[in-house]
Parts: structure tokens; C-alpha cells; sequence
């Protein structure tokens, strides 16, 4: 053989060694996924098994919904979309005009029973005397009805001796027919006085003008007048950030229009939605991290599991599913999960609502409960901006009261307040 016909000794080992370099990196490849997969393995059952995870989460808050209590044309607008706004202050005024004529009616009304009902019972006495006047004034007729009867038989016993002239009988039955006429007159004016004392005693028995039943009417008509005025100023029940600013000046709106939206950031709380079979042993008061895509990664919020849903978002949409018309494809469900927030690291890094949230929940403790088996104790929330309106009414109602009965009121004179 020629030496042209060898094979190159180089060419040869290479085209040997190939195999063997691709089945020595494939070996080398297996081997990193099985340890990936071991790595994986120990880590989940180590760690990752306690936790679920969830990128399906929204910061939600409060959303206070600001109408009037009142109808009205708006005259005022106290603040604007972005601004924060204290408990209490003005975020819109109404044209006050016809509720201040309303008061002032009121008023002069709740006088003017006071007056007429101060008259019941200053009647009563006089009542009292006049029926003791009446029952007198009877019973001397009755005396003089039975002298004129008793003069009147005798002169009839000697009409037929002569002693007793015709005249004189006749005068002494004209006599007895106006006794008769007196103890008639005095029996009806004294029915006619016990009547009168009996149906004031009725009205006033157990009550004093003040609690008497048509001041207290009147009293209520005042109370109304007087709030409807204060509610021309639409307040804050809260604080908070203005959301959304519907109303405009000189705008004519109507009780319970929508006329912007108070979000008091401060109380906010993220509402995650897992997959159902992510609740196996998710409970109540479990820890959760969060992070927000606002601030990203640096920032770790911490809270824990406040509650879950009574059931599925699918359940609650608008236009929730039908599957028992037969179009049925198995869609694996979401919860929601509520997640209350550490106030403090929230008012360090505010969130605003409808933000989106990565959730991270410890189920490593599953003492808790699925659901909730205590009614809630607190108040979920609550305003007090309104309850010194009744006070105040109730001040302007005692003075009124006070002053027509010509009593020293022992508040200061409220009668210009409400016009303030």
C-alpha cells in the first residue's frame, strides 16, 4: 500500500476523541441537573415548602364616598383632587338661605307653643277655683229651691182659709220656678267647669311644659331645621387624600350625589388573590412579606393574614360564571386574602390603592383558623365630626324654651350660633 492511502495518525485520534468529549459534557450536564434537582428538592422541602407565594395582590383601602346630607346649589369648594384633608374641615358648602328661613320659622313656632302650653297649666288653678266658685253657687240654690218650696206648700195649706191672698201664692210659685232656673244655671256652669279642669288635667298629668308632648314637636322641628342648616357644610368625616372631585360650582346637587372620594392612606391593607389549592394550609394570622413594584425589592413590608374570602372573585363578578349551561372548561379559582399591613413601615413608604403587590405567605404555624369564629369587636370605622350638632340644637332648643317661660337659661344665648 501506498503511503498516500495511510490515514494521518492526528486526524484518526481526533475523529475517536469527539464522541467521547460529547458523551463526557452531556455526563457533565445530567450530573449538574440531577444536583440542581437534589438542590431544588432539599430546598423546597427545607423552606420552600412553607411558604406560598403570589404576585395576584393589590393594595385596597377605604374609599369614603363624600355626599351631602342635603339638597343644594354648591357655593364653596374647599379642596381639590391630591389634597389631604383633616377630620372635620370643609370640603364643600351649599347655599344656606332656605334652611335659615326654615330655623327661623321653627323657632318662632316652638315659641309660640310654649306660650300656649304655659297656659294649661297656669289655667289649672283658676279652674280649680272656679269649679269651688260653681259648687257654692249650687248648693245655695239648692237652699233657696228648698226654702221656696217649702214657703210655697204652706201658703197653699191656707189658699182655702182666707189667710193667703191668690197673689201671694202666685208669688210664691214664681219664686220657686226661679230657684228652679238658678239650680239649674249653677249645675250647668259647674259640669261645664269640671269638664274644663278635668281635660286640662288630662293634657298636663305627669309632664311639665318642657316635655310636654307639643313641645315636644315643635322641639323637633327645630332640632331638623337646625341640622339641615349645619349640613350645608359638607365635612371630612375623616382624614384622609381626595381621591376623585366630581362637583363644581354653582352646581345643584341632590341628597346622597357623589360629589368626591376621601382615601385615608394610612389604613390601607392588600388583598391577594391565591389559588385555591394555595389555601390548603394557609390561616389566619400568619405572617406575610410583601413588596411593592412601586419601590421594588429594598423595601419589604410585613403583616400577616387578617382573612380570607367567603368565597371566589368568579363568585362575586358581575357577570360570575354559568357552567350548568354546558360551555364548562375547570378554571382553577382565586381567593381573596386579606392582609393587614405594619402601620409604621406604611407611613414610612406610603402605598396608594390599587398598587400591585408580591406576597409572601409563612404556613410553616397553622394554629389559626380557616375562617373567622368571633364576631368582630371594633367598629371598622367611625367619625365624630357630627355629634356636636345635636348638642348644639339642644342648647338653642332650651333657651327658647327658657325664654318663654321667663326663666334664666343657663347657657349662653345660642339664638345667633346656627347663622354662624
Amino acid at each position: 500500500m501506498s503511503e498516500q492511502n495511510l490515514p494521518d495518525p492526528v486526524t484518526a485520534q481526533n475523529t475517536q476523541s469527539k464522541p467521547q468529549q460529547r458523551k463526557k459534557w452531556l455526563l457533565i450536564l445530567a450530573a449538574v441537573c440531577v444536583l440542581a434537582a437534589i438542590a431544588y428538592g432539599v430546598h423546597w422541602y427545607i423552606l420552600g415548602r412553607h411558604y406560598e407565594y403570589a404576585d395576584d395582590a393589590y393594595v385596597a383601602a377605604n374609599i369614603v364616598q363624600i355626599t351631602p346630607q342635603v339638597a343644594g346649589t354648591v357655593v364653596a369648594i374647599g379642596a381639590n383632587e391630591t389634597d389631604y384633608v383633616k377630620a372635620g374641615e370643609t370640603l364643600a358648602r351649599l347655599d344656606g338661605t332656605n334652611a335659615q328661613l326654615h330655623l327661623q320659622e321653627a323657632e318662632a313656632q316652638l315659641a309660640q307653643t310654649v306660650r300656649e302650653v304655659r297656659t294649661l297649666y297656669t289655667g289649672n288653678g283658676s279652674l280649680v277655683a272656679a269649679v269651688n266658685q260653681y259648687r257654692a253657687a249650687l248648693n245655695q240654690a239648692r237652699i233657696d229651691l228648698s226654702s221656696t218650696q217649702t214657703d210655697l206648700a204652706r201658703r197653699q195649706k191656707l189658699v182655702g182659709t182666707g189667710a193667703v191672698s191668690q197673689e201671694e201664692l202666685q208669688h210664691a210659685q214664681t219664686a220657686q220656678q226661679n230657684a228652679l232656673s238658678h239650680v239649674a244655671v249653677a249645675s250647668a256652669q259647674l259640669s261645664a267647669a269640671q269638664e274644663q279642669l278635668h281635660s286640662n288635667q288630662v293634657l298636663t298629668a305627669g309632664t311639665t311644659v318642657r316635655d310636654h308632648p307639643k313641645v315636644l314637636a315643635a322641639a323637633a322641628n327645630v332640632r331638623q331645621a337646625y341640622l339641615d342648616l349645619k349640613r350645608d357644610a359638607i365635612l371630612a368625616p375623616m382624614d384622609g387624600y381626595v381621591g376623585k372631585r366630581n362637583v363644581q360650582l354653582g352646581q345643584r346637587v341632590a341628597v346622597g350625589a357623589p360629589l368626591m372620594t376621601l382615601i385615608p392612606l394610612s389604613q390601607v391593607w392588600v388583598d391577594a388573590n391565591f389559588k385555591e389549592t394555595q389555601l390548603r394550609k394557609m390561616r389566619i394570622g400568619q405572617p406575610v412579606t410583601l413588596t411593592a413594584d412601586l419601590y421594588g425589592s429594598s423595601v419589604v413590608y410585613h403583616g400577616h393574614v387578617l382573612g380570607m374570602g367567603a368565597g371566589t372573585g368568579a363568585a362575586f363578578a358581575l357577570l360570575p360564571a354559568q357552567n350548568a349551561t354546558g360551555n364548562w372548561i375547570k378554571v382553577v379559582q382565586r381567593i381573596p386574602v386579606r392582609i393587614a399591613l405594619d402601620p409604621k413601615e406604611v407611613a414610612a413608604h406610603p402605598l396608594r390603592v390599587g398598587l400591585s403587590m408580591e406576597v409572601t405567605v409563612d404556613i410553616s404555624n397553622q394554629n389559626g383558623g380557616v375562617l373567622a369564629t368571633t364576631p368582630y369587636k371594633r367598629m371598622v370605622a367611625e367619625t365624630a365630626v357630627y355629634g356636636d350638632f345635636d348638642h348644639a340644637a339642644d342648647i338653642l332648643i332650651n333657651q327658647i324654651i327658657s325664654n318663654n317661660l321667663g326663666e334664666k337659661s343657663t347657657h349662653a344665648d345660642m339664638r345667633n350660633e346656627p347663622h354662624a
